[in-house]
């Protein structure tokens, strides 16, 4: 398992990839019923492009664990009351607090250097959140006496802010939430232009709340009202161990145990090239105990190394962690 986070070239990656794909196959019942669904011989994947790709619908429906484990833990999608929720069972937290601490320095930093904010309401309010159980591990690798969530209480996050100027300050923030704060700051009459240590990393999601824009008149309205050169975002999902980045310009980049590959559209097995917009899939490889693959509802496109996240399927479930359509 340790080997995914020493992974240092292409084929390293394929190699922990093709045996992953192997193990899920003998291990994970839905998994090999899919497989098997499609008639396709384990034994003659050799590469990335015939892996085949679980819908991320069936974490509504199914229990996709490892039959070798026992996961008391688990994750579930936001949504409505009257929704299937997703569930993705988690045998080793050990794995998925790696993954966090490991990417998130990569990118971002080392955690211990930072102090958390958390204005995300939507998660606090119901329980078993992915992205919730992240920034509480980011919170407790950090150790800073200010660390705290906010719900609707403006007022006492601006006040903490003010006091934080000379401060490390990280922001994590759903898309409504980050907009009511600077709607709460230009009602109150406050600027925000003290704030040059802060950064601001959006986590998506409108969930009806706010009037849909595309994700580049987002990241500027918050550029504006942030008084920042770049809001941050991070891109990860229920069904996920692994979270990907964005520094800027909504192009996400991927640690190394993580990939996407653009699917066409309407034939699952064929994929997009560089530039093309088509589905996205992720290969998790910190997913070894539940399925590594998925095929998700987002659609997006490969820039260089990097990605971009560019909106929903048409007629896929609504998803609290869905992105802005762009």
């Amino acid at each position: 398992m340790k080997n995914i986070f020493n992974i240092q070239t292409e084929q390293d990656f394929l190699n922990e990839a093709l045996k992953t794909f192997r193990y899920q196959y003998d291990h994970v019942e839905i998994y090999r019923k899919f497989v098997d669904f499609l008639k396709i011989n384990p034994d003659e994947v050799d590469r990335l492009g015939k892996i085949p790709f679980l819908p991320i619908e069936m974490f509504k429906n199914h229990r996709i664990l490892d039959e070798n484990v026992t996961a008391d833990l688990f994750f579930q999608s936001s949504g409505t009351t009257q929704m299937n929720l997703s569930k993705h069972f988690i045998a080793d937290q050990n794995v998925y607090e790696e993954s966090i601490y490991k990417s998130f320095e990569q990118f971002i930093g080392r955690p211990e250097d930072f102090i958390f904010l958390g204005l995300l309401p939507s998660y606090l309010e119901r329980q078993n959140s992915s992205l919730i159980y992240m920034v509480d591990y980011l919170m407790k690798k950090s150790a800073q006496p200010e660390n705290g969530y906010f719900l609707y209480n403006h007022s006492d996050l601006l006040k903490l802010l003010n006091t934080l100027q000379n401060k490390k300050v990280i922001l994590f923030g759903v898309s409504f939430a980050l907009l009511d704060f600077l709607d709460y700051c230009r009602q109150s009459g406050e600027s925000l232009s003290f704030l040059e240590n802060l950064i601001v990393i959006e986590t998506g999601g409108m969930k009806g709340r706010k009037e849909e824009m595309t994700k580049d008149e987002l990241l500027k309205i918050l550029q504006d009202g942030f008084k920042t050169h770049k809001i941050y975002s991070e891109y990860s999902m229920t069904e996920l161990l692994s979270q990907a980045y964005s520094l800027g310009n909504n192009e996400y980049e991927c640690p190394a145990w993580m990939r996407i590959m653009i699917r066409n559209a309407e034939d699952p097995f064929s994929y997009e090239k560089e530039g093309r917009t088509g589905a996205i899939n992720i290969i998790d490889l910190a997913n070894i105990h539940s399925c590594a693959f998925i095929a998700t509802q987002d659609l997006g496109k490969i820039i260089g190394d990097k990605f971009q996240v560019l909106g929903r399927i048409d007629h896929s479930d609504i998803r609290g962690c869905s992105l802005l359509v762009s």
